[in-house]
């Protein structure tokens, strides 16, 4: 069974944390790195069972990486949760035997944006399961590999005030 560490950063996320934690059920770890929130953020992911850490302005992105307990790192904006199917993917995935996966590998998912009263359906999917050791990152989030392998089931971005 490869375990999977959820990791978001947050920054007064508590209205829009609580969404994005209630879908995280196939991880068996959540990780939060709190950018100096002074809401209820911290709270909020207590409640869930979520590991915080608070942020180093000097860390890279695999300083928070080698904290988590898994060798797989599920990456989320405060502002995503992930669908039904993309659980039920990761369930699936978590039943399957810890070396039958790569280390080298990266996965994909598509993303369902909300725009206004309608969903935009994201053009290309962005790679969010990676290994700890993964080293392409765009700021916070792992970059596109085009070499991923995407997933069933979507991410979606719920848009905040």
């Amino acid at each position: 069974m490869p375990p999977i560490t959820a990791l978001l950063h947050t920054s007064n996320d508590a209205l829009r944390l609580g969404r994005a934690l209630e879908t995280l059920l196939p991880c068996a770890e959540v990780l939060i790195v709190d950018h100096g929130s002074t809401d209820a953020t911290c709270r909020v992911a207590r409640v869930y069972g979520a590991r915080i850490l608070p942020a180093d302005g000097q860390a890279t992105a695999t300083h928070y990486l080698e904290r988590a307990s898994s060798d797989w790192i599920l990456c989320l904006d405060p502002s995503e949760s992930i669908t039904e199917t993309l659980q039920a993917t990761l369930f699936e995935w978590n039943s399957l035997p810890t070396n039958s996966i790569a280390v080298t590998s990266a996965f994909s998912f598509s993303v369902r944006e909300q725009l206004d009263h309608s969903w935009q359906d994201l053009a290309e999917p962005q790679t969010r399961l990676v290994p700890r050791n993964w080293s392409l990152w765009n700021g916070r989030l792992p970059a596109y590999d085009r070499t991923s392998t995407a997933l069933e089931g979507s991410l979606l971005r719920i848009a905040f005030p």
